[in-house]
């Protein structure tokens, strides 16, 4: 029902969204080292919204008769050099997943492929979200500098994510 190509590009980003969930799994072991729960909270809801995503484009790809290829997952990195850099990261690793999706939707609409493209808008729509939220945060850090109170506040708040 789907191009070779397609089935292809699909498995690769099911494969970077389980990616993400190991990535931000580890930057919540990483805040939970650091005693600061509202912040692992954070990251171990994020990590089972990419687990979540994952699965999407496993069940699309199924649905769409073509074939599931799950590859290994790459190590995350584990430790950073200040509380503020694994939000950082998380921005950077979402606007490159961002890039990912609008080159999947680019490559639906070259291919004529309009139920994946539907299917990718879901995505794309997400994306804004997901870079908003850690960008949010990352401006926050800006915000709090090196005030105690403010981490405080900030891992209060974050461990309230619903």
């Amino acid at each position: 029902m789907i191009s070779e190509k397609m089935a292809a590009a699909l498995n690769d980003q099911m494969n970077r969204e389980l990616y993400s969930s190991y990535l931000y799994l580890a930057m919540a072991a990483y805040y939970e080292e650091k005693s600061l729960k509202g912040f692992a909270a954070w990251m171990s809801k994020q990590s089972l919204e990419e687990y979540e995503h994952a699965m999407k484009f496993y069940h699309y790809i199924i649905h769409v008769d073509a074939r599931v290829k799950l590859t290994a997952i790459d190590e995350p990195q584990f430790d950073w050099d200040s509380i503020e850099k694994p939000f950082a990261d998380a921005l950077e690793h979402e606007k490159f997943i961002t890039k990912s999706i609008n080159d999947l939707a680019d490559l639906a609409v070259e291919e004529k492929d309009h139920a994946t493209n539907i299917f990718l808008q879901w995505f794309v729509n997400e994306q804004v979200e997901e870079v908003s939220s850690v960008q949010d945060i990352v401006d926050k850090f800006s915000l709090i500098g090196d005030s105690k109170n403010g981490l405080f506040w900030l891992d209060r708040e974050l461990g309230a994510r619903q």
